[in-house]
């Protein structure tokens, strides 16, 4: 375990280092960077221009680390490809949604239906492969045990992989504020899969946290590139997926409990104003809100990152 922890982490933190810089010149020659939208704090405007699609590279990263750690550990099975599958497709949702907004120069990518329609293809290749590998078809209800779905399981698998998905995206809002995020939460899955000896989940998720921490060299504030939705979608897919594998679904509640929080805050706040006319929050996704109040993007993310590691920590502790 200590050689594959070695091994993935080292192929993945050194892609990530060694190509971010020549990715970030890439788009500094290019005079190409992420557009920030108007509705947002007005002093995010100064971050336009900001190159992004960050996400390409640890992307690439994880994925070689991924298939070269799990080929020498002898672990390169189904799961460990699924993890892959829906890492690369969701991200290339991203790439899609990322390359629209860069050529025309505007904030909104591809529409919504476009985005959902690829996450349900995705989502339902990955049920199929669960289905075909025999694994449970089914929700673990910590205390119910478990809530056998049937084919009717594919449903979960759709809004678990696109909710958790669009959640990490709406949390990408603040400098390192997701990758600090994603580093706690792979980093618990990564000691549950130890705990539950599915060594292939657990190479994949090490390869993140090494990746993320990694990327996070570049992204903390004043980011020097962002990860895009190519990064935050893939990467909220993949957590879905992690949950799904390890048979503990609803534990991603807890410990991605800031991306239920700040999707809440989001759902909360568009329902308030269409049916009362009046705002719940300052700003939403709720990251804002605590801008707006003042709080410093540093403050906000220590203290999103704390509430995810108490939530992880506290989740960790339940399933033990």
């Amino acid at each position: 375990m200590i050689l594959t922890i070695c091994i993935g982490a080292i192929i993945s933190a050194g892609i990530t280092l060694s190509a971010m810089p020549s990715f970030i010149n890439y788009f500094r020659k290019r005079d190409e960077g992420q557009m920030i939208r108007d509705e947002g704090p007005s002093w995010h405007q100064k971050k336009s221009g900001t190159p992004t699609m960050g996400g390409l590279v640890f992307i690439v990263a994880i994925t070689i680390a991924s298939l070269i750690t799990g080929t020498i550990q002898k672990s390169l099975n189904s799961d460990l490809l699924m993890l892959v599958f829906i890492l690369i497709i969701f991200g290339l949702l991203g790439f899609w949604d990322d390359s629209i907004k860069l050529l025309k120069r505007q904030n909104e990518g591809f529409k919504a239906w476009q985005k959902m329609l690829g996450q349900i293809i995705g989502s339902v290749i990955f049920f199929l492969v669960i289905q075909a590998s025999n694994l449970p078809l089914g929700i673990n209800i910590p205390g119910l045990g478990e809530w056998h779905m049937g084919v009717w399981y594919v449903l979960f698998v759709i809004f678990w992989l696109a909710g958790f998905s669009n959640a990490v995206n709406l949390s990408d809002g603040l400098d390192g504020l997701v990758a600090g995020l994603s580093t706690i939460a792979f980093g618990a899955y990564a000691i549950l899969a130890a705990h539950l000896y599915n060594t292939s989940v657990f190479i994949f998720c090490i390869t993140v946290v090494a990746a993320m921490l990694s990327f996070m060299v570049f992204n903390h504030k004043p980011a020097k590139i962002f990860m895009g939705d190519m990064g935050s979608l893939a990467l909220g897919g993949a957590l879905g997926a992690v949950s799904i594998l390890l048979n503990h679904e609803l534990s991603l509640l807890f410990i991605g409990i800031v991306f239920v929080l700040e999707t809440l805050s989001v759902i909360l706040q568009v329902a308030s104003f269409k049916l009362t006319g009046h705002r719940i929050f300052k700003m939403s996704p709720i990251h804002h809100h605590f801008e707006m109040l003042g709080w410093s993007e540093w403050k906000v993310d220590f203290v999103f990152w704390t509430v995810g590691l108490i939530g992880a920590v506290i989740t960790l502790i339940v399933i033990w």
